[in-house]
């Protein structure tokens, strides 16, 4: 099972911007699609965005697309979520996730310890 630690939430503006990073273990990582979900007070985990093993396919919410981009770089074993144009709606803690199934989406068992996100208007 691989191990997932979180990094680079915060505090930003509405229209601001962050990046979430994801650093996980293992040898295998490369071999795992990876996903983004949150959570927001007094509601369920949702989906946000996921990308491929390869890199090659990436898949977002449609309250996300356009304004959210996944990206991972295989050699480092990270993972990452650039967050652009913010709303208050973000809020929520951000939780990365590895070995995700795409179609139709499940998460996997690994999940992080989570990085708060809080979008203020």
């Amino acid at each position: 099972q691989v191990q997932l630690v979180e990094s680079g939430g915060g505090l930003e503006q509405a229209g601001g911007s962050l990046r979430l990073s994801c650093a996980a273990s293992g040898r295998t990582f490369s071999s795992y699609n990876m996903g983004w979900f949150r959570q927001a007070p007094g509601k369920e985990r949702e989906f946000v965005a996921a990308i491929s093993w390869s890199g090659g396919r990436t898949y977002y919410s449609d309250s996300v697309k356009g304004r959210f981009t996944i990206s991972r770089d295989n050699a480092k074993n990270m993972v990452y979520l650039q967050m652009n144009s913010l709303i208050p709606e973000d809020t929520a803690v951000y939780y990365c996730n590895a070995d995700l199934r795409l179609a139709p989406m499940r998460p996997g068992s690994s999940w992080g310890q989570g990085t708060q996100v809080t979008v203020s208007s």
